[in-house]
């Protein structure tokens, strides 16, 4: 049972390896959440700002895994060009689209504040 648990495991490191490996928007995001990151300590942010941050950051990334897994069913079942493929690629896709805009929301909520504190401080 545990080593069922340890595969699992297993494999979902590989599919976010492999993500991260090939897919030039992944690896966009997972550097846009490093700057992120570091710019959270940075400013100092506070728990809830964080909670909201890791929520965020996890929905973006996670929608990005989501596209791919719906990018490479679809090459499966249509390595043909089919319409129904075009359109299931191009509405997973916004829904990347979606997070990444709700992401920058967060970002400008949390750290614009905080910046515009900062350089008014700045004599």
């Amino acid at each position: 049972m545990l080593s069922k648990r340890l595969k699992s495991f297993k494999y979902a490191f590989t599919g976010l390896w492999d993500l991260f490996r090939t897919q030039p928007n992944a690896q966009i995001h997972l550097t846009l959440t490093i700057l992120a990151i570091g710019l959270a300590i940075f400013l100092r942010i506070s728990f809830l700002e964080w909670s909201i941050l890791a929520l965020t950051i996890a929905a973006v990334l996670a929608a990005e895994a989501f596209n791919t897994a719906l990018e490479y069913l679809t090459d499966l079942v249509s390595p043909e060009y089919h319409p129904l493929a075009g359109k299931t690629k191009d509405v997973a896709a916004a829904g990347v689209l979606c997070t990444a805009f709700g992401a920058m929301f967060v970002a400008i909520f949390i750290f614009l504040p905080k910046i515009i504190h900062l350089l008014s401080t700045i004599e």
